[in-house]
């Protein structure tokens, strides 16, 4: 049936990617908004909704990562596309407080049997240099596919802002579905079942991992740079619409609805985006540790002063420029954090590697969402969103010193 390995997990990587992107596009359009309007919750149950995902994705990361490494990377992430769309079908029914408490804790297992795993997969199917450069490619077309998501959001959410999570829940279960019949994994060898029968195995794919992070300064600092990044973003991803809302009086767009409104936000933020990724594939080089670091300096810099003019504009127009400035660095940046952290990795620690930079990115926010959190109960909204721009200047530190290590790398290799 895969009588070209590599040619078929290319395209099933870009499937998922599109179809995936299209989905979540669906449901992120109308999350906040619903979570904020139909459940009614405040700025401090919005971060904790956030906070309660993170600490899933803290609980399960490593363990499904392992599982990844050891059983099928395939079957982890036919199993965490079902598990994710449970989880927003579960939202999208219920809007309260509780109930979208819970559907965080299924949609943060279903994303970590995911997480690491995908990357992990593609990267055996079709080599390193390859995944590396197929990242950014793919990061493209999941920027096409969310249009086509979000507009499909406002349509059929011009009504009903549950609408567009209760189709994209579907959408999302339905990728597992297909997963089932159409996904190879040929370059992938499981761990033989007699050494199954204990954690012992587990354990020191846990260990190896740990060790590889270890023995390579770099990475180590590339995953403190992922920390920050977890540690300022959670307030803004769940507080951004909710500063709109309070701060400005929305333009009638398509029916004077806010799904709307908020929907043709994302387009201009998505349109803006593939022109960027278009830039940066042309223009940094993915296989260099060093390119990468140089290109996340300036953007770190970006949204972090994007992030304090956003909240702080007082002006309807510059809040509007100011969150389309951060939404496209933060979509340029997502790819190439993880080109960073998949440089020389071993195939057999890859997944658990990937995993621990999902689990750090979840410290972060564990830490930094319920502290931005409080700020917003009891300062303002306006101050939450100004500190998680100030929690994420540090990150330009640690940029610096990964692009040293990175010379210094690459000083060794040449003698």
């Amino acid at each position: 049936m895969f009588q070209n390995p590599k040619l078929d997990a290319t395209k099933v990587y870009l499937f998922i990617e599109f179809s995936a992107s299209a989905f979540f596009s669906m449901i992120f359009v109308a999350g906040s908004l619903y979570e904020a309007t139909v459940a009614g919750l405040t700025p401090l149950q919005l971060v904790l909704v956030g906070t309660t995902l993170e600490v899933s994705a803290f609980v399960f990361e490593i363990p499904t990562g392992i599982v990844a490494d050891i059983y099928s990377r395939r079957l982890s992430i036919i199993i965490g596309y079902v598990l994710m769309g449970v989880g927003f079908l579960i939202e999208g029914f219920f809007p309260a407080f509780l109930p979208i408490l819970l559907a965080q804790v299924i949609w943060g297992l279903g994303y970590t049997f995911t997480s690491g795993a995908t990357q992990a997969w593609i990267s055996d199917e079709i080599g390193e240099d390859s995944a590396n450069k197929l990242f950014v490619r793919a990061n493209r077309v999941g920027l096409t596919s969310s249009l086509i998501g979000m507009m499909g959001a406002v349509f059929i959410g011009a009504n009903l802002a549950a609408m567009p999570i209760r189709v994209g829940a579907i959408g999302v279960i339905l990728i597992g579905a297909v997963l089932v019949f159409i996904m190879p994994e040929t370059g992938f060898h499981p761990t033989p079942k007699e050494d199954r029968n204990t954690g012992q195995h587990m354990l020191h794919t846990f260990n190896e991992g740990v060790r590889a992070v270890r023995a390579r300064p770099r990475l180590m600092t590339i995953l403190g740079v992922g920390f920050l990044y977890g540690l300022y973003s959670e307030g803004f991803d769940r507080l951004w619409v909710k500063h709109i809302l309070d701060n400005h009086e929305l333009p009638a767009i398509f029916g004077q609805t806010d799904v709307a409104f908020f929907g043709a936000l994302r387009v201009a933020s998505m349109l803006l985006a593939m022109l960027a990724n278009r830039f940066t594939e042309k223009r940094i080089d993915t296989g260099s540790p060093l390119s990468i670091g140089r290109a996340t300096l300036g953007i770190t810099f970006g949204i972090s002063a994007g992030l304090i003019g956003f909240a702080l504009a007082p002006v309807f127009g510059i809040t509007l420029v100011m969150y389309l400035g951060v939404s496209v660095l933060r979509n340029v940046m997502g790819p190439l954090y993880t080109a960073w952290v998949n440089q020389r990795l071993d195939s057999n620690t890859r997944a658990t590697v990937h995993s621990m930079a999902g689990q750090v990115d979840a410290i972060g926010q564990i830490a930094g969402g319920p502290s931005v959190g409080l700020v917003a109960r009891f300062f303002s909204v306006t101050a939450a969103i100004t500190t998680s721009g100030m929690l994420l200047l540090p990150a330009m530190l640690l940029v610096g010193r990964a692009n040293s290590q990175s010379e210094k790398e690459a000083e060794s290799l040449s003698g």
